[in-house]
């Protein structure tokens, strides 16, 4: 019985990773929740696969965030200020279509994918865009962290 009991502790201890993964040092992750109605004029875009709107709210993340419908039934959003340096005056990013841009450096992200598109071959670590959690209710969307 001591040894079946020392070998499951021994796998529980093995199985455990200490990584929290790659955080992004420079944008602090903040917990929120955030109702999207699709009826309403203003979010009316995200009915349409490929669009995307900017969620211009001082309870949303850092500096708001930018929600796209991807998929027939799947959304993303993501946070609007760039995740390549600490906020500031510059880093809320503007939305062209579906790539996002920091006025900051000229940095280039992809709403699909959150990917930073123009990523510079310099050695330097760089951070795609901070990802929330985006899921539809019927014709209501909630982001949150």
């Amino acid at each position: 019985m001591l040894r079946v009991l020392s070998f499951c502790l021994f796998l529980v201890f093995i199985s455990c990773d200490n990584s929290r993964g790659d955080r992004n040092p420079f944008l602090q992750e903040i917990g929120f929740r955030f109702d999207i109605n699709l009826n309403l004029p203003l979010y009316s875009p995200l009915t349409n696969l490929g669009n995307a709107v900017y969620i211009d709210n001082p309870s949303v993340g850092i500096r708001g965030a930018f929600v796209i419908k991807s998929n027939f039934d799947q959304y993303r959003a993501f946070e609007a200020s760039c995740p390549n340096h600490i906020p500031n005056d510059c880093s809320t990013m503007t939305l062209n279509g579906q790539t996002v841009t920091c006025s900051c450096e000229d940095y280039e992200y992809s709403l699909f994918t959150g990917q930073l598109l123009n990523r510079p071959d310099d050695g330097n670590r760089y951070y795609d865009l901070l990802e929330y959690r985006a899921s539809q209710n019927g014709t209501i969307v909630v982001v949150t962290n």
